[in-house]
């Protein structure tokens, strides 16, 4: 038996804090790394464009320690505590953690969103300091304390599946058939974290721990599997990718960059299996505790990044948002590339809800809020530090906003909308009815989008805090169009079309 270990309270404050400023603007290396090999391989250029934002952004961000997404996650923890530790306190180890995770997100130099809220299914009200964080704690042999820490994204986790198989079910096939479902608000590419076994939670569980694990799927091709858990995760990657979705859904090679698969013992009758997504905003880290003060956690160095240029200018089309009209829409094609200049609106989901319940209360929109031809970007931004007009600002799911879009359309007078990943048949059907347009700006890249805002107020709503509506006034916002007015959306065509080109899964395969 080891001696004990004592394990001051500010020590572990301390590290909490400091792996969440640190997973803020530090990519892991093996992420970046990984993004760059499928950035030299994609043969799409939507695809690859969208990787060249994410990588200038990851060095961005990495450079000027600013958030990598503005949606700063909400705080998981896995600790393994060791049976001869003591903790030097009288709080819970709870306590401590959130202690750290409210100092970390209130840091004036990296000041990171708070996103999460008490009450979910009442008044889903901002706690302010992004707690409390999701803690899993294990007892463990030893004399320290194991930690894993990860921002979690909200659109990323949405997106998470679990089934109750059959025991004589495919797993193989449920991945392929789910997939698919999951659109793209979970920005690829990014990792896919699988639980099986054990009870559904178990599974679920298995699977969110799995994403804290290194990217290894070259390593393991390269030598090959030595048991069925490292086959299912070589064909699991080989075919996912192989449906063509690509960064962003907007089809191209690589849609995942790794699948990591954890499994427990589970019931005779059962196979569960958990599914969980990681976007392009992967941020976690891992430290141990030994008593010899707060977790070192060492900054990689720039040269990990890949020096890689991206000009948006070339072949793109400019638009004066102060003077875009209804006929300019129409001529815009799926795909296209848009440098956006001028004012804009921003409004997220509670902004919509509150624009609703005023019309259908009878009441009027407050004078901030005038959409007559105007667009809207689907966002909640960081709060700016030092010197800056906005923190890092890129784009919220757009499909959250799909029941709302009708209404926005034709009581509104709103002509076009910006946001993340793809839109769903309510939304493209009232898109094409009124002629109206769906751009789509990156997800993952937030402080390069946030570099394109050269004004910011809050015009409306400011009780709601990071989703408050704002006034941008923007100059070369790079964007794709991504449903045009004749309703054509690139997150349809797009992966049809590479999963073709792959060639690996027929289409109808899926579709059935």
């Amino acid at each position: 038996m080891g001696s004990t270990t004592v394990i001051a309270e500010a020590d572990l404050i301390q590290s909490i804090q400091d792996a969440l400023q640190y997973i803020s603007y530090y990519h892991p290396v093996d992420f970046i790394q990984a993004v760059h090999q499928a950035y030299e391989r994609e043969a799409s250029s939507a695809a690859k464009d969208a990787m060249a934002q994410i990588l200038i952004n990851s060095r961005m961000c990495a450079e000027g320690h600013r958030p990598i997404c503005q949606d700063t996650g909400i705080v998981n923890v896995f600790v393994s505590v060791g049976m001869q530790v003591r903790f030097e306190t009288e709080q819970s180890l709870e306590t401590l953690i959130n202690e750290g995770v409210r100092r970390a997100y209130a840091l004036p130099d990296n000041v990171l969103r708070a996103s999460v809220l008490a009450d979910p299914a009442g008044a889903r009200t901002n706690t302010k300091d992004n707690t409390p964080a999701v803690i899993h704690t294990e007892l463990v042999p030893g004399n320290e304390v194991s930690i894993h820490v990860a921002a979690k994204g909200g659109g990323s986790e949405a997106k998470s599946k679990l089934a109750m198989l059959n025991p004589a079910d495919s797993i193989v096939d449920w991945v392929l058939k789910t997939v698919p479902t999951m659109g793209a608000g979970w920005c690829p590419p990014g990792m896919l974290g699988i639980g099986i076994g054990g009870t559904a939670e178990k599974a679920m569980l298995l699977a969110k721990r799995s994403l804290m694990d290194d990217i290894d799927i070259q390593s393991l091709q390269d030598r090959g599997p030595t048991n069925k858990l490292e086959e299912l995760r070589l064909e699991i990657f080989e075919k996912v990718n192989a449906l063509g979705i690509g960064a962003q859904g907007l089809g191209g090679l690589t849609t995942v960059l790794d699948v990591k698969i954890l499994d427990y013992p589970t019931h005779a009758a059962n196979l569960p299996v958990a599914m969980i997504p990681n976007c392009a905003a992967t941020r976690h880290v891992h430290f141990v505790l030994d008593g010899s003060g707060p977790a070192e956690l060492t900054a990689p160095a720039v040269s990990d990044w890949p020096d890689i240029t991206w000009n948006p200018s070339t072949g793109a089309r400019q638009v004066d948002l102060n003077k875009v009209t209804a006929e300019d829409v129409a001529a815009w094609k799926p795909g296209e590339t848009l440098l956006l200049s001028g004012k804009m609106l921003t409004g997220r989901d509670a902004a919509h809800k509150r624009i609703r319940d005023l019309l259908a209360a009878g009441e009027s929109l407050p004078d901030g809020i005038d959409l007559q031809g105007k667009f809207i970007y689907y966002v909640g931004p960081v709060d700016p530090v030092r010197d800056e007009v906005v923190g890092p600002a890129g784009p919220t799911t757009a499909t959250r906003m799909d029941g709302f879009t009708e209404m926005m359309l034709s009581e509104t007078g709103l002509l076009g909308m910006v946001g993340k990943a793809e839109r769903g048949p309510v939304a493209i059907e009232a898109i094409k009815d009124h002629k109206a347009v769906y751009l789509m700006a990156v997800g993952g890249a937030a402080f390069l989008v946030s570099k394109a805002i050269r004004q910011s107020r809050i015009v409306a709503f400011e009780d709601l805090g990071m989703e408050a509506i704002h006034e941008f006034e923007v100059k070369d916002m790079p964007v794709t169009v991504a449903v045009d007015s004749r309703g054509v959306s690139v997150h349809q065509t797009g992966p049809k079309l590479w999963q073709e080109k792959i060639g690996i899964i027929p289409l109808q395969s899926v579709e059935a």
